[in-house]
């Protein structure tokens, strides 16, 4: 959670430091499952591309303490390739969401059962170029939906970041194949201004006579192949399988409408008393950490 100005004016920015949230973004978990009820009967979650673990967090939170659910009971995995603080109930795993060993390890967690509910709100560093952004996001959560059809269980629900733009419309195309029904959710916490929305996938539904298998240097391409999803690899000679089948995303904006606005920044009263709070979770290393300390030294120059 960033320290400037903007941010500490952010009412969610600000409620989520008082709450002991670790970023903003717990409020889209929350705002999404009070629209969808996300988390009834689900026992077995999976939070992938988690840190710093605010939706981990949710998890946790609804899942032992709503719900009264021992450890036993329900099971929570976070993955991600960065490091996490520690989060009551939940087991963290460093791991590359692409791997199959990162599956092996899952599926012992669970001991062999599949997984109810799966989600990402994982997105890559954005670099402003809307095209560029759009593609990296879509191929993030393919990547995503990969381990996800690999460890749903049938009539599970997947959600995931995504960000919308000229052919969106492709990825909800594909999705209405694997998931009864598919929504595009806008919450309240999420800014306006952003490309930003959430994909909610319900109703897992296996395709006939395919069987997914993660395997290293295999493409989403090659992975699909076979579940008759339909290609995307060119647009111009996109085709579906059967057009009957094909499912035109909703969009639903969820949250309450009289909560704040996430676009607004609000003053601080200069004559109410604040209290400084600590980091609910120390920073983690990021991957250009070494970089950075080699900048400091003086080693990274010019030749």
């Amino acid at each position: 959670m960033g320290k400037s100005s903007k941010d500490k004016r952010d009412l969610y920015y600000r409620r989520a430091k008082e709450e002991g949230w670790r970023a903003r973004s717990a409020f889209k978990l929350l705002q999404l499952n009070e629209q969808f009820q996300l988390f009834k009967d689900v026992k077995r979650v999976v939070d992938l591309c988690a840190a710093p673990g605010s939706w981990s967090q949710v998890l946790s939170r609804e899942l032992y303490q709503t719900q009264k659910n021992s450890h036993d009971e329900a099971k929570i995995v976070a993955v991600d390739l960065q490091p996490m603080t520690p989060i009551d109930g939940v087991t963290t795993l460093q791991a590359d969401i692409t791997h199959p060993k990162t599956l092996v390890k899952i599926m012992d967690i669970f001991g062999g059962e599949p997984a109810d509910f799966v989600c990402s709100d994982g997105a890559p560093d954005v670099t402003g170029l809307h095209d560029l952004d759009e593609y990296l996001q879509a191929q993030l959560i393919l990547s995503a939906l990969q381990l996800t059809t690999c460890l749903l269980k049938p009539g599970g629900t997947f959600v995931a970041k995504i960000f919308r733009g000229r052919d969106i419309d492709l990825l909800y195309a594909q999705l209405s194949y694997l998931f009864d029904k598919v929504v595009c959710a806008k919450p309240r916490s999420s800014r306006g201004t952003s490309l930003e929305a959430f994909i909610v996938c319900i109703g897992y539904k296996p395709r006939e006579g395919w069987t997914p298998k993660l395997e290293l240097n295999k493409s989403a391409e090659e992975f699909f192949e076979g579940a008759n999803i339909g290609r995307s690899d060119n647009l111009k000679f996109f085709e579906l399988p059967d057009p009957e089948e094909r499912v035109i995303a909703n969009f639903i904006a969820c949250g309450d409408l009289s909560d704040v606005d996430s676009d607004a920044t609000y003053t601080l009263d200069a004559s109410e008393s604040r209290v400084v709070l600590d980091p609910v979770q120390m920073p983690t290393s990021p991957p250009y950490k070494l970089a950075l300390e080699m900048k400091r030294r003086g080693d990274l120059v010019r030749r």
